[in-house]
């Protein structure tokens, strides 16, 4: 089960209630910002601005891939350890905007993590270290230390063990 906290609202879906949960001009900066990083080729300065302007914690030698897009609205509920890849075209999600409520939960990224591309991470996840995610997948619940997962919605195909006796067999 994912970890979020959950805020009910009444009247018009939670999307309308946007910027009583969020400051305008912090989705401004943030939106800036985030689009500067989603197209910049320099890791270093993705890390940097990931770190200086959206608070995020991201460790050294950590790698986003062009257009990953970062949560929009609490991209300081992201965590990403270090030697981590995150690729192509990815979606983290620390927020999600519902009809009668929205959720918040903090993404936790292992250290030396391998996202393929195009996958979508929602809130509340974990995924452990030297976990392996497939290209496309959709992240709904914790992925153990060490894993193999993959598809949608999200299945382990290797355990940490038979991802060690595969290495072991190479």
């Amino acid at each position: 089960m994912r970890k979020t906290d959950r805020y009910p609202v009444r009247g018009a879906n939670s999307l309308w209630h946007i910027y009583k949960t969020v400051p305008f001009l912090k989705v401004v900066k943030n939106f800036i910002v985030i689009q500067m990083a989603r197209y910049t080729p320099f890791l270093g300065m993705k890390n940097w601005l990931y770190r200086t302007f959206l608070n995020m914690k991201v460790g050294d030698q950590t790698a986003f891939a062009l257009m990953v897009m970062v949560d929009i609205m609490f991209p300081e509920k992201i965590k990403v350890g270090y030697n981590t890849v995150i690729g192509y075209n990815t979606t983290i999600l620390a927020h999600e905007y519902l009809i009668d409520e929205y959720r918040l939960g903090e993404v936790i990224i292992g250290d030396e993590v391998l996202i393929g591309a195009n996958t979508t991470i929602l809130p509340g996840v974990t995924i452990g270290d030297r976990a392996v995610v497939s290209a496309g997948t959709l992240v709904n619940k914790d992925v153990p230390p060490g894993s193999f997962v993959g598809g949608n919605p999200m299945k382990v195909i290797y355990t940490k063990e038979q991802m060690a006796q595969r290495e072991a067999e190479e």
